[in-house]
């Protein structure tokens, strides 16, 4: 009878940490799924910045050094496209995001370029694109903290390291950034 009780009892453990167990990979999966939406949108971006400078470099071929910063942070954040440092990728992208304001920025100072219908085109394609990034951000940040919240509870807080799940890091922009003015300097 009681070989009964214990086989029970370990039946139940068991059921249990599968549960948990498939129950983070389901989270995990969707944390990844929603990386990978936001990879999407930023390889997306990076293909328009190209013709965008090109388009600008026209009407303010002065402007060399707003050029240049663009191109780098569009570099660095490529050249951190496959890397698994979210912590990196993140600030790359920041960067980007803020360079790619001055563009914009300078077209407030030229009302030819402003009625470019190339440009006009490209800088609402570059605008849906940064919606759906936020869209993506907000959709990725969702499911880390539902990812990292069943992490931290009980009785799944017991296993998650032992199975060899970790918190992940939310999609979240500078504070800096969020706050920062375009200085633009003649």
């Amino acid at each position: 009878m009681a070989l009964w009780i214990i086989l029970g009892i370990l039946f139940v453990l068991v059921v249990a940490v599968i549960s948990m167990y498939n129950g983070l990979i389901r989270l995990k999966n969707r944390v990844d799924e929603a990386w990978s939406d936001i990879d999407v949108q930023l390889k997306r971006r990076y293909d328009l910045i190209p013709n965008l400078i090109e388009i600008v470099k026209g009407y303010a071929s002065h402007e060399k050094e707003t050029f240049e910063k663009v191109v780098q942070a569009r570099s660095n954040a490529m050249s951190l496209q496959n890397s698994d440092n979210v912590e990196e990728k993140l600030q790359a992208e920041n960067a980007l995001s803020s360079t790619l304001k001055s563009i914009f920025a300078l077209s407030e100072n030229y009302p030819d370029l402003k009625a470019n219908q190339n440009f006009l085109e490209l800088q609402r394609e570059l605008a849906d694109t940064e919606n759906k990034i936020q869209a993506s951000r907000r959709f990725y940040n969702g499911n880390v903290r539902d990812f990292n919240t069943k992490l931290q509870i009980f009785p799944t807080n017991m296993i998650a390291k032992q199975l060899g799940f970790s918190s992940r890091k939310f999609f979240e922009i500078e504070e800096a950034a969020q706050k920062e003015n375009i200085q633009v300097k003649f």
